[in-house]
């Protein structure tokens, strides 16, 4: 089955309204001709209606950077899937590495954040990955098992290949440590057979994104791995030269 590359620029606590629509602006025309390649924009929530209008009618998605699992409540602070839906926002990006770290997300919250964001018509980006000191004890595949059987827990067999899965390899993440090719494919190719331990199918259809510093300069090498199906893009996602440039060599 050939799986349609995703490039997921996620800005994080990057880029006023009027810093991003000049992103937009820059971005649009490098990418127009970029066909077969799915592209998406996770901004901040103030930029999300801004980014939504200056992006409509274009290839160019717009993802919510977190959510919060319940319709409506007292929960100070946060924003429910209803609420990006009514802002025509197309996905959300659950469990990022940054959130599972200052701000106490866990993989219970994931378990209903995921179906929720799912039942409410939004795609779903759902973050996994290990530590530096997980890796060096050899905990890899059992923390990725853990976060994919939780985070997917609640989603329906049927529906587990409407998930696309960015892995995080935290400990080569700003810290001067590079994870090689032959790492990343294997880590994502393990995602995939977790996915495949429920449906053989679905884990077909899954797209699985690598999330560890992609950039213009190894983007091609990474992408030609077979199980690697695009890049959840950090840094090189705020400028829009740079950002295309991965878009074009998964095209």
């Amino acid at each position: 089955m050939t799986r349609t590359p995703l490039i997921a620029g996620n800005w994080k606590m990057h880029k006023t309204v009027d810093q991003a629509e000049q992103f937009v602006q820059g971005l649009l025309p490098r990418v127009s001709t970029a066909d077969g390649v799915d592209v998406a924009l996770c901004v901040p929530f103030t930029a999300l209606a801004a980014m939504v209008d200056s992006t409509r009618g274009s290839r160019v998605e717009v993802y919510a950077q977190n959510m919060h699992w319940a319709e409506q409540g007292a929960y100070t602070g946060e924003v429910s899937a209803a609420m990006l839906v009514e802002l025509d926002v197309h996905g959300v990006v659950l469990g990022h590495s940054e959130r599972r770290e200052h701000f106490g997300e866990t993989d219970r919250a994931l378990a209903v954040k995921v179906p929720a964001a799912l039942a409410s018509g939004l795609k779903v980006i759902l973050c996994v990955g290990e530590t530096e000191g997980e890796r060096e004890r050899g905990d890899t595949q059992r923390k990725l098992r853990y976060q994919i059987q939780e985070g997917l827990e609640r989603v329906p067999t049927e529906q587990l290949g409407e998930i696309v899965i960015a892995y995080e390899p935290i400990w080569a993440i700003g810290t001067g440590l590079v994870a090689t090719v032959e790492q990343a494919q294997d880590a994502v190719a393990f995602c995939r057979a977790l996915v495949a331990d429920r449906s053989s199918e679905q884990a077909e259809r899954t797209r699985i994104l690598y999330g560890g510093s992609m950039k213009p300069d190894n983007a091609a090498e990474l992408l030609a791995e077979p199980d690697v199906d695009g890049g959840l893009i950090g840094g090189a996602s705020l400028d829009p030269e740079t950002f295309s440039a991965i878009v074009s060599a998964a095209a």
